[in-house]
């Protein structure tokens, strides 16, 4: 459905234990007619001299938990699939998400939209940081707005180029630290170039507690949506009007 579009791979970061979630995501999925892969090659259980310093500082096994570390290793070889299948967009989900709305018809608006920018960019299509374009800046019809950082790694269109780029960078400039800081670190080099789609498309469960975050250790439940829920109504709705 989305090849028309040119978003040739879908791939969902993903641990191997969470039977649960990789269940959920396949229903999802063949609801939408989505062809997913799961990529758990960064399991633990894989891990390697070799392997971890081919993408990682060399002490990085007492800087970050090892989930946090198979988390961000499994985001890179993402790219790696993305490059050899020679993708020329792809989407990133971690194994969470919830989608607001019609999902294939706002991406296919934000691919549409996708084809005008200068390759080597990122599209965050999630919420997760509550963070949004002032009301100033958006405009009707726009769906993506440039950014200086990235709203954390739950949801993300890329293009072939910013898959290359990160990969390349990458051989000289070793990651010490989880996705999310990761990508802000390449923003900031110029790396790639970050756009924020607004309205966003997506929600992370382990973020707006309809999940149990295995990383943070945050569990689900209605305190923690109804929280959830007022913040994110509380910094859409007001304190947009004021930046």
């Amino acid at each position: 459905m989305l090849k028309d579009l040119e978003i040739d791979g879908i791939y969902v970061v993903h641990a191997k234990k969470s039977e649960d979630r990789k269940k959920r995501i396949e229903k999802l999925f063949n609801e939408l007619d989505l062809a997913g892969e799961f990529v758990t090659d960064g399991d633990p259980t894989n891990f390697s001299e070799k392997l971890l310093q081919r993408y990682f500082i060399g002490n990085i096994e007492a800087i970050l938990s090892k989930g946090i570390i198979s988390c961000t290793l499994n985001h890179f070889l993402c790219y790696e699939k993305a490059v050899a299948k020679a993708d020329r967009y792809a989407l990133v989900f971690e194994n969470d998400p919830y989608f607001l709305g019609d999902f294939i018809k706002k991406i296919e608006a934000v691919a549409k939209e996708a084809a005008s920018l200068e390759p080597g960019f990122i599209i965050s299509l999630e919420n997760t940081s509550l963070e949004f374009p002032s009301y100033r800046e958006t405009s009707k019809g726009r769906l993506l707005y440039e950014a200086n950082r990235p709203r954390c790694a739950g949801a993300y269109l890329i293009d072939l180029k910013a898959a290359k780029d990160m990969l390349e960078n990458l051989k000289t400039v070793k990651c010490g630290e989880v996705i999310d800081l990761w990508h802000r670190t390449v923003i900031r080099n110029k790396v790639v170039k970050m756009y924020w789609a607004h309205p966003p498309l997506v929600e992370q469960g382990s973020h707006n507690g309809l999940m149990y975050s295995s990383i943070s250790g945050r569990g689900s439940g209605l305190v923690r949506r109804v929280k959830w829920l007022s913040q994110k109504f509380y910094k859409m709705y007001m304190l947009r009007w004021f930046r």
